[in-house]
């Protein structure tokens, strides 16, 4: 099967939910987030037939021009996975939360404007899809752009929640000001290149340019896609827009926007990466930005007494490790994993460890009403295992040892010491026992505290099923990485 099915039947099935919200009657709309989920899962058994031209280059299809603005790769095969079992994830979430967003929609009892929930991410899904195989600035920007418009909405969906529409008010100016960052950027490097095209600006002898309106471009382009990760200075926005906007979505930005970025900044930096008159300055500023992340992100957490914006700050931190393995510009080799296959395994475990962590918190905004870390005391005395789960989850966020967390951090600190970049690794140390201090903060509250009035949380489900194979896919993966690894290759 051609590999550009995949988006497109992703895209046809989030038009056919939409469609068919709006014709089809129903009490509730909880059967359009099943039919959301029965419809990605089996586009993912799909991605696993799926091919490029190089497989069959005699067919009428590889001849098409559709080749010269899309790539077929392992990388791209990877991306494409992880962005439907993320969207999977928080589709089924969603489906959990919906007592929450019938409140804040239309009013309790009643799912009638809670439909559309479960059919756009299945958009942002696809333009995360043709971000992964991304061979042209032009049509990387149309795909970001899919990915941006649909999270304003999803930010604001919750339109009787002054939370809620601050956070998509905020998102929506800083995400416009971002775009105008990344198209500028692109003005400038198609100025001096002559090209859009990637593999072309990776064909040419970039040494025979002037660096300067060329390095210009690319900072900017950085300032565009660093608001995508959450980079520092570019993360004003994630705090309030992580708290306001309701926790399945607050999820997806922190895990899929997130992937979509960083796959975006890996296919833009790879020819300016292999150029000795570009390669030092952009490193250069890889590592100038993982060390001021890496500190804020932190640093920021440790007061936080509210649960969402901690892990919107712990969402900051997460990008810092991850610039800091792009920093190291590394290239992959036969016995080793390169800059790019660590950060996308880093990704696939911040994935399970963070997505399990969202359920259990939305669970918890749901049965106590509230997000706040004071919500969670005496867990562990009125559902154990859940506090259990949740334990193993933050303890795997913080990168304790036999969890996926603590692979995903070692591989990273491999790449920077073999790097020499000791400043990165010092600052990234610090990191590391600040975000045990803060991780465990919630711990505490969980075994310690005592859980007062507040009633037993329960899981239903979907939930209890999601979170049980991500605490066990967060320990197995922690002594066999082999599936992610196996996947990257």
């Amino acid at each position: 099967m051609p590999a550009y099915y995949l988006e497109a039947l992703t895209i046809t099935l989030g038009l056919i939910l939409l469609l068919a919200e709006a014709f089809v009657p129903a009490r509730s709309k909880a059967w359009v987030g099943v039919a959301a989920a029965l419809g990605l899962t089996v586009i993912l058994g799909l991605s696993g037939i799926a091919i490029g031209p190089e497989i069959k280059p005699a067919a009428v299809w590889a001849q098409w021009p559709l080749w010269n603005f899309y790539q077929f790769d392992a990388l791209a095969r990877f991306y494409k996975v992880f962005a439907l079992i993320c969207t999977l994830l928080v589709v089924l979430m969603s489906v959990d939360y919906r007592i929450i967003l019938a409140r804040f929609t239309d009013h309790v009892g009643s799912e009638s404007g809670t439909g559309e929930y479960y059919a756009l991410p299945v958009l942002a899904c696809a333009g995360m899809m043709f971000l992964a195989s991304a061979k042209d600035l032009a049509g990387a920007f149309v795909a970001l752009e899919l990915v941006t418009i649909t999270f304003y909405i999803l930010v604001a969906y919750m339109r009787r929640n002054v939370g809620s529409l601050e956070a998509g008010v905020k998102y929506l100016i800083l995400g416009a000001l971002s775009t105008g960052f990344l198209v500028y950027g692109i003005a400038w490097v198609y100025g001096t290149t002559g090209t859009m095209s990637l593999t072309e600006i990776a064909n040419l002898k970039l040494q025979n340019i002037d660096p300067t309106p060329l390095l210009f471009g690319v900072a900017l382009v950085m300032v565009g896609l660093g608001f995508k990760i959450g980079a520092v200075p570019m993360q004003i926005w994630i705090p309030d827009v992580y708290q306001g906007a309701p926790t399945p979505t607050t999820a997806f930005l922190s895990v899929g926007s997130k992937a979509a970025g960083f796959i975006l900044m890996i296919r833009f930096l790879e020819p300016f990466l292999t150029s000795t008159a570009t390669r030092i300055p952009v490193l250069n500023l890889l590592l100038v930005l993982a060390v001021a992340t890496l500190l804020f992100g932190n640093l920021a957490a440790i007061p936080q007494t509210n649960f969402k914006r901690l892990l919107a700050y712990s969402s900051i931190a997460h990008a810092g490790f991850l610039l800091l393995a792009l920093a190291a510009g590394k290239s992959e080799s036969a016995d080793s994993l390169g800059s790019a296959q660590v950060v996308s395994f880093y990704l696939a475990t911040y994935l399970i460890m963070t997505l399990g962590v969202f359920f259990v918190l939305a669970q918890v905004r749901i049965q106590r009403d509230g997000e706040a870390i004071a919500d969670f005391n005496g867990l562990g005395k009125t559902n154990p295992l859940l506090a259990l789960a949740l334990t193993v989850l933050l303890a795997a966020l913080a990168g304790v040892p036999l969890t996926a967390g603590f692979l995903g951090k070692f591989l990273v600190f491999a790449l920077a010491v073999d790097a020499h970049l000791w400043v990165g690794v010092g600052i990234a140390f610090i990191a590391v026992a600040v975000g045990f201090y803060y991780y465990l903060n919630v711990v505490r509250a969980m075994w310690w505290v005592a859980p007062g009035d507040l009633p037993p949380v329960t899981l239903p489900v979907i939930s209890k099923s999601c979170v049980t194979v991500l605490t066990v896919a967060t320990l197995v993966l922690g002594i066999w990485p082999q599936p992610i690894l196996a996947l990257l290759k």
